[in-house]
């Protein structure tokens, strides 16, 4: 397509088609003016939920058109200034994460936004949403149970590797902030194989979650586990459950007398 056909100044659409991510253009109004090739042959299993037989018919449509409330919309897109991001449902049979970026005039002394670029990210049928979930759920093996006050253990069991380290990181992170969780107890004893990153993945999890205020602390490490972990840094280590809840509980009531 030619540049010059586009009512925003847009360069690089070779770039942009080569992305393998659906990318929308909507000018000023909202209006879409411009599809990269991977958004036209994705959107053309969508575009018949809405009526149009292919994703040439959504060329020239409002985005008004695809929200329930567009109102909230455009109230949203008007106080945009670097971008906005969410996770939306399309017609109950596909699931996306959409990024909205405004596009800014070239002119460094007139930067005013000229239109959008909006990337349909990870697009799945609601079907495959549902099973992936329920692969994560079963990939971690254990559900999070409250042992104590504001305080949660998960017992991991089975393999563990990097893939499922970073499932398990995102679930325990959710579960903290909703209830307002303050010690994580992770019971390693049954593990039976892992890979080299496990001291990365554990590592990575003490740490986000001292970054919102938790406390990790790590249980049931065997002999052979505890020579591939290492040394890890500033995490609290006890050989059972029992040993590391009474950490925890000698910790909170210290805290209650400070």
């Amino acid at each position: 397509m030619n540049n010059r056909l586009l009512p925003i100044n847009i360069t690089g659409t070779d770039a942009l088609n080569s992305i393998g991510e659906n990318i929308i253009i909507a000018d000023i109004d909202y209006k879409i003016i411009w599809l990269n090739s991977y958004a036209r042959q994705s959107l053309n299993s969508i575009a018949p939920l809405y009526g149009f037989s292919n994703s040439d018919d959504l060329i020239g449509l409002s985005m008004d058109f695809f929200h329930k409330e567009p109102t909230h919309q455009r109230q949203v897109m008007s106080e945009l200034k670097n971008g906005h991001r969410a996770r939306i449902n399309i017609k109950n049979k596909f699931i996306a994460d959409i990024v909205i970026t405004p596009i800014k005039s070239i002119e460094e002394q007139n930067q005013e936004i000229e239109g959008y670029m909006v990337m349909l990210m990870d697009v799945t049928s609601q079907a495959d949403e549902a099973s992936r979930l329920e692969e994560k759920v079963r990939e971690l093996s254990a559900p999070i149970l409250k042992i104590w006050d504001n305080t949660i253990a998960l017992t991991l069991v089975g393999e563990f590797d990097f893939v499922r380290g970073e499932t398990i990181i995102p679930v325990v992170l959710e579960e903290c902030t909703s209830k307002g969780i303050e010690f994580v107890m992770i019971s390693l004893s049954r593990i039976n194989n892992f890979d080299d990153s496990v001291r990365q993945t554990l590592q990575k999890l003490h740490d986000c979650l001292k970054l919102i205020g938790v406390h990790c602390i790590i249980v049931g490490i065997k002999p052979n586990l505890a020579v591939r972990i290492g040394a890890l840094s500033n995490i609290a280590t006890f050989s059972d459950a029992h040993d590391g809840l009474k950490y925890i509980i000698k910790l909170q009531e210290n805290r209650s007398f400070t």
